[in-house]
C-alpha cells in the first residue's frame, strides 16, 4: 500500500511546491479515491488542479480546480 502521508506530508503547510506533470504548485491536500467499495487510487490537490493516480502510481487524469 502506498503511504500517502510519507509521500506528500512534507509539502503541506510549507512553501515547497510539487513539480510534476508541468505543474509547479503547492499541495493543498491528498487522499484516496474509491469506487464505493474498493480503493482505486489516490489524488493530490494543488492550488489549481486535482491530479488522479491509480494504485500503481500511474497518472490517470487531472481536473481543473481553478476558482473563477
Amino acid at each position: 500500500m502506498i503511504n500517502l502521508h510519507q509521500k506528500f506530508n512534507h509539502y503541506l503547510n510549507t512553501p515547497r511546491k510539487l513539480d510534476l506533470l508541468d505543474i509547479n504548485e503547492r499541495i493543498i491536500s491528498y487522499g484516496w479515491s474509491d469506487d464505493g467499495s474498493n480503493l482505486t487510487g489516490y489524488y493530490v490537490q494543488t492550488e489549481n488542479y486535482r491530479l488522479h493516480f491509480d494504485l500503481k502510481e500511474n497518472f490517470k487524469f487531472k481536473e481543473d480546480w481553478t476558482v473563477a
